[in-house]
């Protein structure tokens, strides 16, 4: 879940966003993202769907399963 993290961080501050903006607008929980991009927690198939779909990049590689967005 490291390249996970580092990813998700990246996306988001190329967007320029913050973890917490980002939280509200995907409504997930304040400390989720947070907690994501430090590789606190695990995450949800869906979390990952509507995060995905937000940056518009795939699942392969937000997972860093893939070096194609």
């Amino acid at each position: 879940m490291k390249k996970f993290a580092s990813r998700l961080k990246e996306l988001r501050e190329k967007k320029g966003i913050s973890a917490l903006a980002l939280s509200k607008i995907l409504k997930f929980a304040d400390t989720n993202i947070g907690r994501w991009e430090r590789g606190k927690n695990g995450i949800k198939l869906g979390s990952i769907i509507k995060l995905a779909d937000y940056f518009n990049v795939s699942i392969d590689y937000l997972l860093g399963r893939s070096d194609d967005y």
